[in-house]
């Protein structure tokens, strides 16, 4: 059993869900100190320095530059720590397939198997005679981010027993609550002491990602007035009536049900309240900059005409900006991205840009001023009982890693860094932008 099969085989199985009914408090559940300390020990196990291990359940941990990179600038490698509860996630119990082709068995629950067939993931087509991770099929894997964090311990390990290996310090982070968009939120990004950094949080092998949805949370709050409804005519103003005007005004082709690619949307993921007084609340994303500011614009537009209808103050919309676009923030700095792409093609994998719909720590980490960019972990089905990784993407990524930090065992982007101009004195974006 390979280093990084073995590692992941046993993160998985200690259970560090997160809970989104427990935002306050960060970690959001108990569990993730487990996950923590355990990679605490770990850091220390494969040589790192300086590991810390927080009340927040954050780890950071310091792999020292090889001989003739002390000088250079430290790279962060970067995974989560919890799963997701979008499925059950404790006891998870992993094991390893051999896939043969046809539908790949997970286990059998209740007398009917869990599977993923070929026309769901075209992608199994290219692990036939392969061997496979997945759960029993009870619960998830948690490849969503296990996958990155074995792959980063297992790199370290590497690094560490073969001293000749070129790299600059390796500064290893673990954050916990990235489920619930908290993850990096408390990184001491200062103590870090990185300049530029990857997460270890994609999907297929050779995925890349570069840019993100930016993101917003709305909250529409709509007050009515209420009396007996018999005596109602003209006088109540219900806000469970307002509130699905509220939504019908919201551009339908525009949910995310209807969207793909490049495309944003509005989401509305809770309402709660009665006929009084009730809140709905609405996740936004775009990535281009303009359709970001646009979609914020809709929602105070479908509000000020609501309040021309039924009085100033009946709705109300605050807007809390999430996340944005890391690509705003990685012009200029093309040798992250060229990086990336050229570890990938190395070992044998052609790289394959993707925009991702969804955040990730890289997008917050970016936006506080440490440049990061996504790697891709293997894995397949995140967030079901389905999921999977193929024991050769592990292994692949781990490879991937090695070729890539040794890029950074040299001097990086002067002349990028800098911010290169084009004819109007804007920074140049990132290679293999989207237009």
């Amino acid at each position: 059993m390979s280093d990084v099969l073995e590692r992941f085989m046993r993160y998985v199985q200690v259970g560090s869900p997160s809970n989104p009914d427990n935002m306050e408090e960060t970690p959001s559940t108990p569990c993730q100190h487990d996950m923590a300390l355990l990679l605490g020990e770990e850091l220390r196990a494969v040589g790192c320095t300086d590991v810390t291990v927080d009340e927040h359940a954050y780890v950071m941990g310091t792999l020292p530059a090889s001989a003739g990179a002390e000088g250079l600038p430290a790279l962060m490698l970067c995974a989560h720590i919890d799963s997701s509860s979008d499925a059950p996630a404790m006891g998870v119990r992993p094991h390893v397939v051999r896939y043969e082709g046809g539908a790949l068995v997970s286990g059998v629950v209740d007398g009917a198997p869990v599977q993923t067939t070929p026309d769901q993931v075209p992608d199994l087509a290219r692990f036939v005679g392969e061997d496979i991770v997945c759960s029993d099929g009870t619960t998830l894997l948690s490849a969503d981010d296990k996958a990155g964090v074995a792959e980063i311990v297992a790199l370290l390990a590497r690094l560490s027993a073969n001293p000749e290996l070129p790299h600059p310090a390796i500064k290893a982070a673990f954050v916990p609550d990235e489920e619930i968009g908290h993850g990096a939120e408390l990184l001491d990004i200062e103590a870090l002491g990185a300049a530029w950094g990857y997460t270890v949080d994609g999907e297929a092998l050779g995925e890349f990602n570069y840019e993100c949805f930016s993101a917003s949370e709305a909250t529409v709050t709509v007050r009515g007035v209420m009396v007996h409804p018999g005596a109602a005519k003209n006088i109540m103003v219900n806000a469970i009536t307002v509130a699905s005007e509220f939504q019908q005004m919201i551009p339908a082709a525009e949910r995310p049900e209807h969207t793909e690619g490049r495309e944003g949307y509005y989401h509305p993921t809770d309402i709660e309240g009665t006929a009084s007084e009730l809140t709905l609340t609405y996740i936004l994303r775009d990535f281009d900059a303009e359709g970001f500011a646009r979609r914020e614009q809709t929602m105070r537009d479908v509000a000020a005409f609501l309040n021309a209808r039924y009085g100033e103050g009946t709705v109300t919309v605050t807007i809390r900006e999430q996340y944005r676009n890391m690509a705003e923030r990685l012009r200029g700095m093309d040798f992250l991205v060229e990086n990336a792409l050229a570890a990938n093609r190395e070992v044998g994998i052609e790289p394959v840009v993707v925009p991702a719909r969804g955040g990730t720590d890289g997008a917050q980490l970016t936006f506080r001023g440490l440049p990061c960019p996504n790697i891709a972990t293997g894995g397949y089905n995140a967030h079901s009982v389905r999921e999977f990784v193929p024991v050769s993407s592990l292994e692949k990524t781990v490879d991937l890693l090695e070729r890539l930090v040794a890029k950074f065992a040299v001097p990086q982007g002067k002349k990028d860094a800098q911010g290169k101009k084009d004819a109007q004195g804007e920074k140049d974006a990132p290679a293999g932008a989207a237009e």
